[in-house]
């Protein structure tokens, strides 16, 4: 799990600098916040403020992050308000809150957009609930939470500015239909239901901490669309929370609150959410705990009964999430799939052709964004896949032709990135020998996504080793015809399902 983190792609360093802005970004919002007289409550609501706006702003161009982080505090605000006014009547709270979770998953049908706004109008009820805000507290954390989305931005769009020019994580597959045929419908259905499960139950448990049961139940949702991803990301979840209390219990709770030490834990925090997030939720979750474990010890609240009761209302809301992917408008693994495997060897093909555009001496062309977007994708690819290589899947056919559509992918990356390295020397050249190569492989992506199954040939011998780029050419169209088995097996009624 540790290396999955650590060693995986991190193209254009993306990763890395995104979680080192969000460092800064957070740092800089909560000082801002100190500095202006805000209370602890303040500051932590202008941090969590920030993170959201960082973490949730996924638009592929800084324009667009631009427009959405403008629009959080115009979803954000009137929640708050909504939040606060019913913080003393149980009833109309809950059926807000509940409406928020179904208005929240619901607005994915616009994109990146609609995810960041609905994530953003979610965390200001749940933030309401967490600081037990009332309505005589509204103007300090409106003014915290405004005063952070600009330290973030001015970081953000100022300091430390880069297009992101890929796709964002948040982002659903392609997908068609109207009502209940449309995915992010159906979510919205199940994550009422779920949050409604996790809401009762949470509260017989507690009538102070009930909103980690929804809290976790919403969190399962966030990015996944099949009920078997939702049900790993449950497992999940519970699993780095679990991982997350231990390492809080031992490291955490003997600070009792101290700011120095808990203040740089808080930042290793941020960084590991950051970081990790694209590659490994279990990761993330730690992340998560532990900084909520440090959030208490400085309310000075941290004790082992709470940190049981996080745990058991994290189980209930995972269970709650299960019960709904399974049993209410259930969304099947193979209708994602699909849409996500078509769309990485498609980027296999933009790669191919970027690469190849650069070493015709195209100032314009950019292989490593598109390799950039190649590895979201992959990430999109693996999550939709995670259902089909649990070992307890019982359905071992498609468990073993996802493990071959996964690993050639995997080689199609790897080829990529080489493709693309060698494109990025300003001395390397092209002849003809790679158009014709760049032709073959972009007849391969044809027959593999085309509705009419086609056979792949490929070029009998192997490229001598001074002719890397040729190499790498032919180790991807290899590669494509590797996909072919898994891909175009006869009984399959869609020529890409696994």
């Amino acid at each position: 799990m540790l290396k999955r983190v650590f060693v995986a792609p991190d193209p254009g360093r993306l990763r890395l600098r995104g979680a080192l802005r969000a460092v800064l970004g957070i740092g800089l919002a909560v000082a801002l916040c100190g500095v202006t007289g805000a209370s602890l409550a303040g500051a932590v609501a202008g941090g969590l403020a920030a993170l959201l706006a960082l973490f949730t702003v996924t638009d592929a161009t800084v324009r667009g992050q631009l427009a959405t982080t403008a629009l959080l505090p115009v979803v954000g605000l009137p929640v708050l308000a909504l939040a606060a006014t019913l913080h003393d009547h149980p009833a109309a709270r809950g059926a807000a809150f509940l409406a928020v979770v179904g208005a929240g998953v619901y607005a994915r049908r616009w994109g990146a957009r609609g995810h960041a706004l609905g994530v953003f109008g979610f965390m200001a009820f749940f933030m309401a609930q967490f600081l037990h805000t009332v309505p005589a507290r509204l103007p300090e954390l409106y003014g915290a939470v405004l005063l952070a989305l600009l330290a973030s931005s001015a970081v953000r769009f100022g300091l430390w500015c880069y297009e992101r020019r890929m796709p964002p994580a948040g982002a659903l597959a392609p997908s068609a239909g109207r009502g209940l045929a449309r995915p992010t419908t159906r979510q919205a259905v199940q994550a009422v239901v779920a949050a409604a499960f996790a809401l009762g139950v949470g509260s017989l448990l507690s009538q102070e901490r009930w909103y980690w049961a929804v809290g976790a139940a919403w969190w399962i949702f966030v990015n996944t669309t099949s009920r078997g991803e939702t049900l790993i990301r449950g497992y999940r979840r519970v699993l780095g929370t679990v991982i997350g209390i231990a390492l809080g219990a031992s490291v955490v709770v003997p600070l009792h609150g101290a700011p120095v030490p808990t203040v740089a834990l808080l930042a290793v925090c941020v960084f590991v959410i950051f970081y990790s997030a694209a590659v490994s939720y279990t990761w993330m979750m730690l992340a998560v705990t532990v900084m909520a474990e440090l959030l208490y010890g400085m309310f000075g609240v941290l004790d082992q009964h709470l940190v049981v009761l996080r745990l058991a209302e994290t189980g209930i809301g995972a269970i709650g999430a299960a019960l709904a992917v399974l049993l209410v408008l259930p969304i099947t693994t193979h209708a994602t799939t699909d849409a996500w495997i078509v769309r990485a060897i498609q980027c296999v093909h933009a790669c191919t052709t970027e690469a190849a555009a650069r070493l015709n001496g195209s100032s314009a062309a950019d292989p490593a964004a598109r390799v950039a977007e190649l590895e979201t994708v992959l990430n999109k690819v693996r999550l939709s896949l995670t259902p089909l290589l649990h070992p307890l899947n019982p359905l071992r056919a498609r468990g073993r032709r996802a493990r071959q559509v996964l690993a050639a992918l995997n080689t199609c990356a790897r080829e990529v990135r080489g493709l693309a390295a060698i494109a990025s020397d300003p001395v390397a050249s092209c002849d003809n020998r790679l158009t014709v190569a760049c032709e073959r492989v972009e007849r391969a992506v044809e027959a593999l996504t085309s509705p009419e199954p086609r056979r792949i040939t490929v070029q009998a011998g192997t490229p001598p080793l001074e002719e890397p780029v040729l190499a790498h050419l032919h180790g991807l169209e290899r590669a494509l015809a590797e996909l072919a088995a898994p891909l175009l097996h006869p009984r399959a009624s869609n020529p890409v399902r696994v």
